[in-house]
């Protein structure tokens, strides 16, 4: 496989943007196997975007010849309250149900799990000093822009701890030696803060791949006045999407799935009849792309590979059976109103159930890892 081909691998959906290209093509040219991480706080079960999307890119890295890392970040899920705070639980869903989750998606081979405290034990009074290295060369003020890393605003109350947080997860990328850093979008600041300080401190500068964030199934109509005005503004106006519509960095926190709110999202384990409730319920405007969780499940998952086919079943009174072969194909069918949202809905169901059977037949063998979260 030449470097042309790696990079599209590394490109494909549900890539959003790499630190910087030129960066990975020379990485690529110079070093076949370029090592990777991803990681995850522990705090709680795992949905299409943490879990689905996620061992679908790595297997794009995998296969354009990248090594893979999962950090299971047990001290950051404790500064962060997850699961209660109680790091003994909190390392105990890392070791049992967090890494099972991997392993259901077809990741049990050639990828590294790493628990962030066994790394820092490792390494030891090195990597603290790394952290403190990396606070003191950046501002409070810095630090706590980059705490929406957490999933948390600016203006939320935060404890001191918190504070430390960006600066512990840009010293993990220096403890684990990697290449690549990869991640959600919402982790951009953290990314930019470590290269910034691998440059004035003379290290390996890493590259930052980026993932689209799975707008959550309620979708931002139910969560934000401000994008209904401007979608009513827009379809008087006959505009197809709303306009004066720009997210800030809360609006992400609040528009993804998330595994606190349920009903935003779906578990890789769900139940089949839970996928179906949970789709039917879901935000899905006629004739609205942007912003639409639906449709963001076909563009990123169902239709993320060439050879796709998204097959919709209905009855020859409402048009008759599609078979789709590109996301331009349903885009074009939806927006000219030619497929209705439910007929949608109910063929985004039958699928996602399908995917993600391997994972619930998992859990199903494996209800007390289940029980952990």
């Amino acid at each position: 496989m030449d470097v042309e081909e790696k990079i599209a691998l590394v490109k494909r959906r549900p890539f959003a943007e790499v630190i910087t290209e030129d960066e990975l093509r020379l990485l690529f040219e110079s070093n076949k196997h370029p090592t990777h991480y991803i990681g995850f706080e522990i705090s709680g079960m795992v949905h299409l975007g943490t879990g689905l999307m996620t061992a679908m890119k790595i297997k794009d890295f995998k296969e354009a010849g990248i090594k893979p890392t999962i950090f299971l970040a047990d001290y950051h899920a404790w500064i962060n309250g997850k699961l209660g705070g109680d790091l003994d639980r909190i390392q105990q869903v890392a070791r049992g149900y967090f890494k099972s989750a991997f392993l259901s998606l077809g990741l049990d081979e050639g990828v590294d799990f790493v628990l962030a405290s066994e790394l820092y034990e490792k390494l030891g009074k090195d990597y603290w000093k790394d952290v403190l290295y990396i606070s003191k060369s950046a501002s409070i003020a810095r630090m706590l822009r980059c705490t929406t890393i957490m999933g948390r605003s600016e203006k939320d109350a935060l404890d001191c701890a918190s504070i430390l947080y960006p600066a512990m997860q840009a010293a993990d990328i220096w403890a684990l030696d990697i290449d690549i850093a990869h991640a959600g979008i919402d982790q951009r600041k953290v990314h930019v803060l470590s290269r910034e300080m691998s440059e004035k401190a003379k290290r390996k500068k890493v590259i930052a791949i980026h993932g689209h964030l799975m707008t959550g199934l309620t979708g931002p109509g139910r969560m934000d006045t401000r994008f209904l005005d401007s979608l009513e503004k827009s379809q008087k106006e006959g505009i197809d999407r709303p306009v004066g519509w720009a997210r800030t960095d809360e609006d992400i926190i609040q528009m993804k799935m998330s595994k606190s709110k349920p009903d935003s999202c779906i578990f890789i384990h769900d139940a089949v009849e839970d996928i179906e409730r949970k789709i039917k319920n879901a935000y899905c405007p006629p004739k609205m792309l942007p912003d639409n969780p639906i449709m963001d499940i076909c563009q990123y998952i169902l239709l993320r590979n060439p050879d796709s086919v998204f097959k919709i079943e209905r009855s020859v009174k409402f048009g008759g059976n599609l078979e789709l072969k590109s996301f331009g194909e349903l885009q074009r069918a939806y927006m000219q109103g030619k497929l209705h949202p439910m007929d949608l809905k109910n063929a985004v169901s039958s699928s996602l159930s399908k995917l993600l059977e391997p994972s619930r037949k998992y859990f199903e063998k494996h209800k007390e890892l289940l029980a952990q979260v």
